[in-house]
């Protein structure tokens, strides 16, 4: 298993922190689904599925597909962190999806408690790392980020939009993407896409005046603005996904 050398502070002997496997590649150990108008824990309609290595986001088996958005959602919050993946888009995208679901896909990073996400609510409260692929002319960036519930600042200020396009280039095919996130709590992440930085942003926080979070946010006070840590969770939008790899480095461990 990989090592990564970590210098401890002061005088102390040197600490290493060291990757670890959030899927053992062959079940969901550890992974929590929550299918928006299902129950959180129900994987309605088998929609993910581990085999040889490989975490399938999968709708052939919907009899109809209409706004049942899925999270996958590991079982423990990260604060710091770095987080590595491979992912890859295949076959065609669900009959009954929105048209902007086509080979659309993300993974949350500072996501809200999993026993708070409402029965009927599409998204959890989160920063969403997007993952795009085009066909043709229809090209896009990924690595794109995404705030459903939250706010984040590029450059130093407050970005009023919902979502920020990265500079990638346009991928498209099958071909497994890697993608690697640094989390700094309530500080700053950086998204790398198969070795380039595509996309960095600082100062997450809560959005107050979101319907979703507005509870959230009243129910702690102001102190809970910002966001220092949070839930990582895998997204199904009706285009069939496929993960591999997934490892993280808790950057925490350096400091204990």
């Amino acid at each position: 298993m990989a090592l990564v050398a970590l210098t401890a502070l002061g005088n102390g002997p040197a600490q290493a922190a060291e990757w670890h496997p959030l899927f053992d590649g062959r079940s969901l150990d550890g992974w929590i689904p929550k299918i928006n108008h299902h129950p959180l824990g129900e994987n309605a309609y088998r929609t993910f599925e581990a085999a040889n290595g490989i975490l399938h986001v999968r709708y052939d088996r919907y009899p109809s597909f209409f706004d049942q958005f899925a999270h996958l959602i590991y079982h423990r919050p990260f604060s710091s962190y770095r987080l590595r993946f491979d992912y890859r888009f295949v076959g065609t995208d669900t009959p009954g999806g929105p048209p902007w679901s086509k080979r659309n896909s993300g993974v949350m990073i500072y996501g809200q408690v999993p026993a708070t996400i409402g029965l009927d609510q599409p998204f959890p409260i989160s920063i969403e790392i997007q993952l795009l692929n085009g066909e043709g002319a229809d090209q896009k960036t990924t690595g794109n980020i995404c705030t459903p519930g939250t706010n984040v600042a590029v450059d130093g200020k407050r970005v009023p939009t919902h979502c920020v396009l990265s500079s990638s280039r346009p991928y498209e095919g099958e071909a497994w993407v890697h993608v690697e996130i640094e989390v700094n709590a309530g500080s700053t992440t950086t998204v790398d896409v198969d070795g380039v930085q595509v996309a960095k942003f600082d100062k997450p926080e809560l959005d107050p005046t979101d319907l979703t979070a507005m509870p959230v946010y009243l129910a702690g006070g102001a102190r809970t603005v910002s966001l220092t840590s949070g839930y990582i969770s895998l997204q199904g939008e009706g285009h069939p996904i496929d993960f591999r790899r997934i490892e993280i480095l808790d950057l925490s461990e350096k400091q204990r």
